[in-house]
């Protein structure tokens, strides 16, 4: 992994995304914190480095191009990680699609669920920007694999360490971060 790159993400998802306060996570859980990763993953300068970390981080647990077709997640939160790595992938000459999973299929048109190239028959990669429960990525998780799609693993910006990488190993594939909250300065809470 680039630790130029790593390390100038670290400062990015500090200063834009870490808040300090009382939060109730969408997990139902309280947090003197909250990292809202929609503020570095939308960003002009964070969001590449997301896509570039994440992509070397894929590469070396041997999940990168070449292995996972495409990647994806639940909407909201996975969608700038997927698009990051997408474009990432793209402008090194390699080939990784990107995918939505909707939280239920729409009623009308195609009524998919997963939107973007199909998956069916290959092999994925599940993101979330961060996990508390790991609720988000299981359920993108069940969807990839109703859809036919092989799921690899599931990779993360930043993991809690609040449980999330047990109940998603448990669903029988490898967790992945690329950010823990020592990096940020953060402590767990239960």
């Amino acid at each position: 992994m680039n630790d130029s790159l790593r390390r100038r993400l670290i400062e990015l998802v500090g200063s834009l995304a870490v808040q300090r306060g009382d939060f109730t996570l969408a997990s139902g859980k309280k947090s003197s914190y909250y990292v809202d990763m929609r503020r570095a993953t939308l960003h002009h300068e964070a969001g590449p480095l997301v896509g570039h970390v994440m992509l070397d981080m894929l590469e070396e647990a041997g999940f990168g191009a070449g292995v996972a077709d495409a990647v994806g997640g639940l909407t909201m939160g996975a969608d700038p990680v997927a698009t990051a790595i997408m474009h990432a992938a793209a402008s090194r000459g390699l080939d990784v699609d990107a995918f939505v999973v909707r939280k239920e299929a729409k009623d009308h048109g195609t009524k998919r669920r997963i939107e973007g190239p199909s998956i069916e028959g290959r092999n994925v990669v599940i993101l979330e920007d961060t996990s508390t429960t790991g609720g988000s990525p299981i359920q993108a998780l069940e969807a990839a694999r109703e859809a036919g799609a092989n799921a690899l693993a599931v990779a993360v910006v930043v993991d809690r360490a609040t449980g999330a990488k047990e109940k998603i190993e448990a669903c029988g594939v490898p967790y992945l971060a690329a950010l823990g909250l020592e990096d940020l300065g953060l402590e767990a809470q239960a």
